[in-house]
């Protein structure tokens, strides 16, 4: 399974990073709002779950499984479906039934062979992920950025939220206020 090399930055200020990483020679992706339904995988394991989720230009199918906190610690197996709302019914007649509905808005950007995102949840301070090619190539990014390896996270979503005193799992549909 493939390991995910990603790590997170709690409670950033998104302009004062979107320029940083421009000043370093990144570049801006794209900005979107993307939306995903999380189901359970049976057997109760809550450091495994099925995600499908529409980026805005892509819709994917994903298993995710934690094996620790850490930057190497997530494994995912992923692949491109057709359609949200169709992929949601197929996973519903097979008997997954989403426990959640939950959107964020980010914006993403390239920095030196890695992937920079700015996330932006309901209820919580934005903060960045930072993906790369090795658990030393994260940290690479991060320092390069100003970011020390003390503020670096491995914690899932679910975590962060419970860092704000927020249980992510008890919200069924987490949107942004229209």
């Amino acid at each position: 399974m493939p390991i995910e090399y990603e790590a997170k930055v709690l409670e950033v200020v998104p302009d004062e990073l979107a320029g940083r990483i421009l000043s370093l020679g990144g570049r801006r992706v794209t900005c979107r709002l993307m939306r995903r339904y999380v189901y359970d995988i049976r057997g109760g394991d809550a450091s495994r779950w099925i995600r499908l989720r529409d980026t805005g230009s892509a819709v994917t199918l994903a298993v995710k499984e934690i094996a620790h906190d850490g930057i190497d610690g997530t494994t995912e197996t992923e692949v491109v479906v057709g359609d949200f709302e169709t992929t949601n019914e197929l996973l519903r007649r097979i008997g997954f039934e989403p426990k959640s509905y939950q959107e964020n808005r980010r914006a993403s950007f390239e920095l030196r062979g890695a992937e920079l995102e700015i996330d932006w949840w309901p209820m919580i301070p934005p903060y960045l992920e930072i993906e790369g090619r090795s658990r030393e190539h994260v940290i690479e990014v991060a320092n390069a950025l100003a970011l020390s390896d003390d503020r670096l996270t491995g914690e899932n979503t679910t975590k962060v939220y419970a860092n704000y005193g927020i249980d992510l799992t008890a919200i069924p549909d987490l949107r942004f206020p229209e």
